[in-house]
């Protein structure tokens, strides 16, 4: 079987630009998910879901690799350069949107599910129209990440694996902080999306 020649093996800019904008993807969720956790676990609520989002955010960017690879039928048939510049640019917004979602968010962020002391809802910046911020960044690199390696195959499979994990986390973690906040972060619900302003 012939291995279809990823995007940036097509010279040493492409693989520059894709490999840097990966480490700026990968390496600060590495280092922060080793250290952004509860302290204690008396408060955390995860239920096994980071576990879970880890797990699968693995597996979908493998598959992605995989499937670019050996599925060459479902390669993007678009200009191909634009796609893969494209896809690099959406990875560093959802880089973006992510961490400054979690600065944000301060000293209540945690990657596990986990209720701090005087926790209090937040809403400003993007939490004024949508709660989880944060994971809709790691989406839009994930799905920039799919473009960049040019295959439809990839693509939906990398976004379904973190979508399904996302889709157990957040029913978990809204549950604990409504339960933690009342009646405030209820009504704050309602009028908030979860993902994407006006769509869910």
């Amino acid at each position: 079987m012939r291995l279809r020649p990823l995007p940036f093996s097509a010279g040493p800019i492409f693989a520059f630009v894709f490999w840097g904008a990966f480490a700026t993807w990968i390496l600060p969720e590495v280092i922060a998910w080793r250290i952004k956790r509860s302290a204690d676990s008396s408060k955390t609520r995860d239920q096994g879901s980071l576990n879970l989002i880890v797990f699968l955010w693995w597996i979908g960017i493998a598959l992605d690799f995989a499937l670019s690879l050996l599925l060459p039928q479902a390669s993007i048939l678009w200009n191909r350069t634009s796609v893969f510049f494209v896809g690099v640019c959406l990875m560093l917004l959802g880089v973006a949107l992510r961490w400054y979602s979690v600065t944000i968010l301060g000293k209540y962020f945690t990657f596990d599910v986990a209720i701090q002391g005087g926790q209090a809802l937040i809403e400003k910046g993007a939490y004024r129209f949508i709660r989880h911020p944060s994971y809709s960044g790691a989406l839009v690199s994930l799905a920039g990440f799919g473009l960049a390696l040019g295959n439809w195959a990839g693509l939906a499979a990398g976004l379904c694996c973190l979508g399904s994990a996302y889709a157990y986390r957040i029913p978990v973690e809204e549950a604990a902080l409504a339960s933690a906040l009342g009646d405030g972060y209820k009504r704050y619900m309602k009028r908030t999306w979860r993902l994407v302003p006006f769509l869910f």
